[in-house]
């Protein structure tokens, strides 16, 4: 792989904006940092995780209409055909198949990493004492959250062949120790 972190940053920094976004692509990132050493090939899997996690939007808010296919193409022609792959795939619109632990990761993170973030948002205390069974509650109320694309997440536990609740709680994991630069920290005191 010859694509570095801080040169998807700096992409990630130009084609994006939006601090939420930017914000929603590095809480994907430290979640698929996480998952290279749960699902993948542990250390060697790292960098292209957490790259898959990190620029997988990157398209998205300056060029929605496109999304995937800006970032797509610009890994390609970088030769990180693996993470172009993932990317593509994640859309599920395309109907590309998830064929590697990458491309199921990705899918079973992403929309969950959100979920999670829009759950620890509403507490309190943020994501420090959210748990997979409220994470699971808020999952079946439609209205909460309602652009989350709650069948991605459901096929994406199903791809990687593990427990929804057990996947949730590895997310939170992933996410606790990064509340304060993710906004998941609790929130500050009503004057």
């Amino acid at each position: 792989m010859s694509l570095t972190r801080d040169e998807g940053w700096a992409l990630l920094l130009e084609w994006t904006p939006g601090e939420a976004l930017r914000r929603h692509a590095r809480a994907v990132e430290v979640v698929m940092r996480a998952a290279a050493l749960r699902y993948g090939r542990g250390p060697d899997d790292v960098e292209s995780f957490g790259l898959a996690g990190l620029l997988h939007d990157a398209d998205y808010e300056t060029w929605p209409e496109e999304h995937p296919r800006r970032i797509v193409a610009w890994l390609r022609e970088r030769g990180e055909e693996p993470i172009a792959h993932a990317i593509s795939a994640h859309y599920t619109k395309w109907g590309v198949p998830h064929e590697s632990m990458l491309d199921k990761t990705l899918l079973a993170c992403d929309e969950l990493t959100g979920f999670v973030g829009a759950c620890a948002r509403v507490r309190p205390d943020g994501i420090a004492g959210l748990e997979s069974k409220s994470v699971l509650k808020r999952l079946k109320d439609k209205g909460f959250a309602a652009k989350v694309e709650r069948d991605e997440i459901a096929r994406g536990v199903e791809l990687l062949g593990v427990d929804l609740a057990a996947h949730i709680e590895f997310v939170i994991l992933s996410l606790r120790p990064h509340a304060d630069e993710l906004g998941l920290g609790a929130a500050a005191p009503k004057a």
